[in-house]
């Protein structure tokens, strides 16, 4: 987008806070009471919840316009999981988990936008814990409160809460989920009460929704409705990026199979079609996970999308051998308006029982290489030894 289309953008978000300022604008503050979440409910499309956006004074503007790079960074990364006390608390990290991160954490804050996937809920007890015969192998995971200071500390500006285990606590975890991220000041989507979110950094506006197949979230299957609420915040966001949760699990479906995929009798999206269908609609980065390795990357109308980042930092209960402790920070840069230019990948690996440190040996870069030249033969993206991206669009 242009500078005068991104500031028409601005002016348009002010205009709605203007207007619904008597009627109370719906923010994604949900420190208030949030009502029950059904099945059936999805949020309508309509004003954007404004939080940055409600105070901006004409010469505030005017500095926006100057503040604008050239180039924007954003980081993705995978499945975060800091711990649960859920079936006890022997399953919680050392030093409330202050170490977890502390290798990469240099790397998450070094962008304009950094964004992970939340596995569980935050909830300090109770909960309507999903039924399990044998608790000790039921994988359900209920954080305690403290340890999301850890992704303030780490510089997360926004996360995913579509995925199979939003729902693990019933609506007191996904509540207390939603009030502890507002509290933070950390931006969120997924859920059907909130189906995406707008954020400013740097004079641009970013506009955040996710999906899964999961009860309570956006639907990556209804992607009808995906291409609407994408479509929605293309007309406010400079940049609007999708975050899935979608496809089977385990090293034996690495590969992308462009068709639906059932696991466990569950239809987990076609992530193919739903990744081309969302860019289709105005999204300009699509940051996948769900399987619990990493998959290919792949460049669709110049736009990038990231298959799978794997697991990033999932502690004491996931199966963290071989290629399921692996994982990618995958840096994007891009023009102001989404247009993907190059990339780079940091490779981690998570020993013991988690945790995500610097892979020395860039094991997940080689996998990323030759899952991309498999998957996508036709593709313009070339991944160094060194984890850069390389992109060479077709008109070249």
């Amino acid at each position: 987008m242009t500078d005068l289309l991104s500031v028409r953008n601005i002016l348009l978000l002010l205009t709605i806070a203007f207007l619904t300022s008597c009627g109370g604008v719906r923010k994604t503050s949900l420190i208030s009471e949030v009502p029950p979440i059904r099945d059936s409910e999805v949020l309508a499309v309509g004003p954007p919840p404004l939080r940055e956006l409600t105070m901006v004074t004409p010469g505030q503007l005017r500095v926006w316009k100057r503040m604008r790079p050239d180039t924007v960074s954003m980081i993705g990364v995978g499945d975060i999981m800091l711990g649960t006390n859920f079936p006890d608390p022997s399953y919680l990290p050392a030093n409330e988990g202050r170490n977890l991160m502390r290798d990469v954490i240099p790397v998450l804050q070094n962008a304009d936008l950094t964004f992970g996937n939340l596995e569980g809920v935050i909830l300090n007890e109770g909960g309507d814990a999903k039924k399990c015969k044998d608790p000790k192998v039921c994988y359900i995971f209920r954080s305690p409160e403290f340890l999301a200071q850890r992704f303030v500390d780490a510089g997360f500006d926004v996360m995913s809460t579509a995925n199979n285990h939003a729902g693990d606590f019933g609506d007191p975890g996904r509540i207390n989920t939603q009030r502890v991220l507002d509290s933070l000041e950390i931006h969120h989507a997924g859920q059907q009460n909130t189906p995406y979110t707008f954020l400013v950094r740097n004079g641009l506006i970013y506009g955040f929704t996710a999906f899964s197949p999961n009860t309570g979230t956006l639907s990556i299957n209804d992607i009808p409705k995906a291409k609407e609420i994408v479509s929605y915040l293309d007309q406010y966001a400079d940049i609007v990026i999708v975050s899935f949760h979608g496809g089977a699990e385990g090293s034996d479906y690495q590969h992308v199979p462009r068709e639906n995929e059932l696991f466990y009798g569950e239809n987990r999206g076609d992530v193919y079609e739903f990744s081309h269908a969302v860019i289709d609609a105005g999204a300009d980065v699509v940051f996948g996970h769900g399987p619990h390795v990493t998959r290919a990357m792949e460049v669709y109308k110049d736009r990038i999308i990231a298959y799978s980042l794997g697991n990033f930092c999932t502690y004491a209960r996931f199966n963290l051998r071989d290629e399921n402790g692996l994982a990618p920070i995958l840096k994007v840069y891009a023009k102001p308006d989404g247009t993907f230019l190059y990339g780079e990948i940091t490779p981690v690996i998570q020993p013991g029982a988690g945790g995500p440190v610097i892979d020395s040996r860039g094991r997940v870069i080689k996998v990323i290489q030759e899952l991309t030249k498999k998957d996508f033969p036709e593709g313009q993206l070339s991944i160094d030894d060194t984890g850069r991206i390389h992109y060479l669009p077709k008109e070249f």
